[in-house]
């Protein structure tokens, strides 16, 4: 097999979406191809500007904030497509005012009537957003103020 059979394939996967340099180095490496030659292509296609990891990062959290998960969960998840140092603030900002606003609305629409909340239930309620990726403190933050 050889980089010009790549080639063809990774352009037919960058036209559909972005996608990371990791992603596309586990797709070709499990079509049977080399990894040496893979990278190859991918650098060549990077200079080209057919593939940017930027651009797949932006894409990729633009989709999970308005999906409803926060910062930590994101930047976690681009640490696994080896995504590094990349401003989760600045797509934040562009979609939202603030990690605040996220929250508040991920909040309302699971749960929807404000009522005086049993520690219990605000201990459940107080999970559910850490499983979104909300950090502790904004979570604190957001449950004070709903008490208020």
């Amino acid at each position: 097999m050889s980089i010009t059979e790549i080639k063809p394939i990774c352009l037919r996967l960058l036209a559909r979406r972005e996608y990371s340099q990791k992603e596309l180095m586990t797709k070709l490496i499990a079509k049977g191809f080399e990894s040496l030659e893979i990278q190859t292509v991918i650098d060549t296609l990077k200079n080209q500007n057919f593939q940017s990891d930027e651009r797949f990062a932006e894409n990729y959290a633009r989709a999970r904030f308005y999906k409803g998960f926060g910062m930590l969960k994101i930047s976690y998840e681009l640490q696994q497509h080896q995504i590094e140092n990349f401003d989760l603030q600045a797509v934040l900002a562009e979609n939202f005012d603030d990690e605040y606003q996220l929250i508040e609305q991920v909040y309302h629409k699971k749960y929807p009537r404000n009522t005086q909340l049993s520690p219990k239930e605000q201990l459940k309620r107080q999970r559910f957003l850490q499983s979104r990726g909300f950090g502790f403190d904004i979570i604190r933050q957001f449950l004070r103020r709903l008490k208020d």
